[in-house]
């Protein structure tokens, strides 16, 4: 099916002022990162968040980014954080860009008063620019679930 229209659709609503436009993006890199920011930081020794993959002890055990602990996403509580710093920033990753448990665990630590960002991309895409990773599999693991 083909969309007629005799206007444009892109300019069909307007675009936003420069300023609104800055302020959302600002907000979203707020709460986010991605691969190549991780990467680097880690790289250069700029080491003061924490990272953690939210996917399950296994995926983790098999394959997981150098550094980061496992604390599956439904597994996060109080309980579960509470030797974290709510000083320190901490960064999540799963999967990759088709799985939301990033988003979910941003979104629970943050609840529980946690600085957070999610890394974007997740272990695949930090695989796939070919980064190192730890594990039993290594390179070797699935990349899905």
């Amino acid at each position: 099916m083909t969309i007629q229209t005799t206007q444009s659709l892109v300019l069909e609503t307007p675009a936003a002022s420069p300023e609104h436009t800055h302020q959302h993006y600002m907000n979203k890199l707020s709460v986010e990162t991605d691969v190549a920011d991780v990467r680097y930081d880690m790289q250069h020794g700029y080491n003061d968040f924490l990272l953690i993959d939210v996917r399950s002890a296994k995926a983790y055990g098999e394959c997981h980014v150098p550094g980061a602990i496992n604390l599956p996403s439904n597994q996060i509580s109080a309980e579960t954080t509470a030797s974290f710093s709510k000083e320190q920033t901490i960064v999540v990753y799963c999967w990759g860009p088709a799985c939301n448990g990033g988003t979910k665990g941003v979104a629970r630590l943050s609840g529980l008063g946690f600085k957070v960002k999610e890394m974007l991309g997740g272990i695949e895409y930090w695989r796939k620019e070919g980064n190192e990773v730890e594990g039993t599999l290594g390179q070797a693991a699935p990349l899905i679930g």
